[in-house]
């Protein structure tokens, strides 16, 4: 049997910040994870995604300006891109391990299962450890209908070596749509089906309205209230039922991908072995980010059922507090600055704060400015259709309670909204700021 002061389940974000973290304060520490060290984000998610997304930004901006400056659109090579995308990839994991080796932390490669309150199976080895860390993030989830075993992941989109001619895309959050808008610009058909009334439920559902425009221009199907039901393969194609008012419709597809959501990957881990408490929404913890049940466990990231949004940077800020209340004992409460968040789609779409109704619902008197501004001098230098704002701000002490944007690069701009909820700066304050000009964060003081 090894024994560890920290042993971690999870090399992502949240892991990885953990294990350094411990292990400079003189800690003994382990850490396993049954897929390549790096987590999601880096391997399997946001950054592979925003390499690839580059180049059809590239093809977007020419066709954009095709006429205005700009003979030719370029075509994608998708190959290439997937050869540059995978130069992030592989450095990856080989870089973290020579990071835990250097830090004295010791590296396993299994799946882990609990086996009472402090003692886990890794492998073939037993490990006790005076506090467990469960930071073991998120996976697809299981499509439970017929043929459901049939649907590729996320994971294996961002693999394809080729680009099928056709991709149908189960649900309509973020993940389908900035997929979508990625097959669709390097050329293949698409279609996302969902069942809700409408995608992307936690954004704004009027700026939503302009991305599903964009995304219906850009020639993807976008099929809504359909449940589906069945996946079939059938002469090198795949066939997939969904169902609508009790009315079945067959899709027809070179391949399907489940978009459906990203459950926390605890459900293997044996957890009432150890007695811990959990929720569909990840382990059970309190404001220090510590079991509910069991005072040996800590939860970080996507694993934990949090207030924190399934953001990267939001992984690595719960890191650092449950490394801290394991060095010091429990001092720091996990505190949630605003967290903006992003569909990488063309155009982007990001939002900060509350939303209009949850404004109106908590009982704040607000003012809402909602516009579309495509003919604002930044749009139309872009030649974009799609730019529009709604703000949410309080009459009462007059700061903003939330941001809501559609449009060129307002993945940079939404962090500024984000900064100025955080340090509750007034309009006043932000209208009396000079920005650098003509940039897109110029705009901001327009928007308020």
């Amino acid at each position: 049997m090894k024994k560890y002061d920290v042993f971690i389940i999870g090399s992502g974000m949240s892991g990885m910040t953990i294990a350094n973290k411990c292990a400079s304060k003189g800690l003994s520490v382990g850490i396993t994870d049954e897929l390549p060290y790096g987590g999601t984000c880096a391997l399997r998610g946001c950054d592979p995604k925003k390499v690839i997304i580059g180049a059809t930004e590239v093809r977007d901006f020419a066709k954009r300006l095709k006429g205005k400056g700009i003979d030719t659109i370029p075509n994608i090579n998708w190959r290439d891109i997937m050869a540059f995308k995978q130069t992030f990839v592989d450095e990856m994991p080989r870089k973290i391990e020579k990071g835990y080796k250097k830090n004295g932390i010791d590296t396993f490669h299994n799946s882990a299962t609990f086996i009472n309150e402090n003692t886990l199976s890794v492998g073939n080895e037993t490990i006790q450890a005076d506090k467990v860390v469960i930071a073991s993030g998120s996976k697809p989830k299981v499509l439970d209908f017929e043929g459901g075993q049939l649907a590729k992941t996320s994971t294996d989109f961002l693999n394809l070596k080729e680009l099928p001619q056709s991709l149908l895309f189960i649900g309509g959050g973020y993940i389908a749509f900035e997929f979508a808008h990625i097959a669709a610009r390097s050329g293949a058909e698409v279609t996302i089906v969902h069942r809700g009334k409408r995608p992307l439920e936690n954004f704004d559902k009027d700026i939503v309205k302009h991305l599903v425009d964009a995304t219906g221009n850009l020639g993807v199907k976008l099929v809504l209230e359909t449940e589906v039901s069945k996946i079939e393969h059938k002469d090198d194609n795949y066939i997939t039922t969904g169902i609508s008012n009790g009315k079945e419709t067959n899709f027809k597809s070179a391949e399907v991908f489940n978009s459906a959501g990203r459950p926390p990957a605890i459900f293997d881990l044996e957890l009432k072995k150890a007695g811990i408490s959990f929720s569909k929404k990840g382990i059970e913890v309190n404001e220090y980010l510590q079991s509910k049940s069991n005072a040996n466990i800590y939860s970080a990231g996507d694993a934990a059922d949090s207030r924190g949004l399934p953001l990267t940077p939001v992984a690595v800020l719960e890191g650092h507090v449950v490394a801290s209340n394991i060095i010091k004992g429990n001092k720091k409460k996990v505190s949630y600055p605003p967290m903006p968040s992003v569909v990488f789609t063309l155009p982007t779409m990001a939002t900060v704060g509350l939303l209009e109704d949850d404004a109106k619902e908590k009982g704040y008197d607000i003012n809402v400015n909602f516009e579309k501004v495509d003919n604002w001098f930044n749009a139309r230098r872009l030649n974009v259709d799609e730019y529009a704002y709604k703000t949410i701000i309080d009459k009462n002490n007059n700061t903003i309670l939330g941001a809501h944007l559609i449009g060129p690069h307002c993945e940079e701009t939404i962090n500024l909204f984000a900064m100025a909820i955080k340090t509750k700066m007034t309009i006043s304050d932000l209208r009396t700021m000079v920005f650098s000009y003509p940039t897109m964060a110029s705009d901001l003081t327009y928007m308020l």
